[in-house]
């Protein structure tokens, strides 16, 4: 399948754990893939991504706020290629008593897990409106239905 035919799936939050998985299972089912986290390891997720046959692009950006979104929508952009699904993925949390911890530290929660979600939502969604095409799937903690201690943010 050469890239013009594989679809094209954008993954927040895949250098580990579930979004690994939502990134693993697109590539297996024909992705290709664009992966982002604000850490390193996003690249040595996309070494184990290439060896499914998936063209991966890896970009360590922090979706916290509109600078990292852009950051990430012109990675797409520039693909030149359509999103036909958008896993909103990224997310942190804190620990600590709320009281106790940095707000600094709290914000930057609210920013990666709320702002930075719906701003990228906005902007993909958008294109996928516009060609009247394309899923998102929003995933999160269970600990925004049902927080754990320390998990107030």
């Amino acid at each position: 399948m050469t890239s013009t035919e594989r679809k094209l799936a954008v993954v927040t939050g895949a250098s580990s754990g579930i979004g690994f998985e939502l990134a693993r299972i697109a590539a297996a089912d024909g992705h290709d893939l664009i992966i982002a986290a604000d850490e390193t390891d996003i690249h040595d997720a996309a070494a184990r991504l290439r060896d499914t046959g998936a063209n991966v692009v890896s970009l360590v950006v922090d979706l916290a706020g509109e600078d990292g979104v852009d950051e990430l929508y012109d990675t797409v952009k520039s693909s030149g290629r359509p999103v036909d699904t958008l896993f909103a993925n990224a997310g942190r949390g804190l620990g600590h008593g709320f009281l106790d911890q940095d707000d600094a530290e709290w914000l930057r929660v609210v920013d990666t897990n709320i702002v930075g979600t719906l701003l990228l939502i906005k902007k993909i969604g958008g294109d996928m409106r516009e060609r009247n095409s394309g899923r998102i799937l929003i995933t999160g903690s269970i600990a925004g239905f049902m927080p754990g201690s320390f998990q107030a943010v």
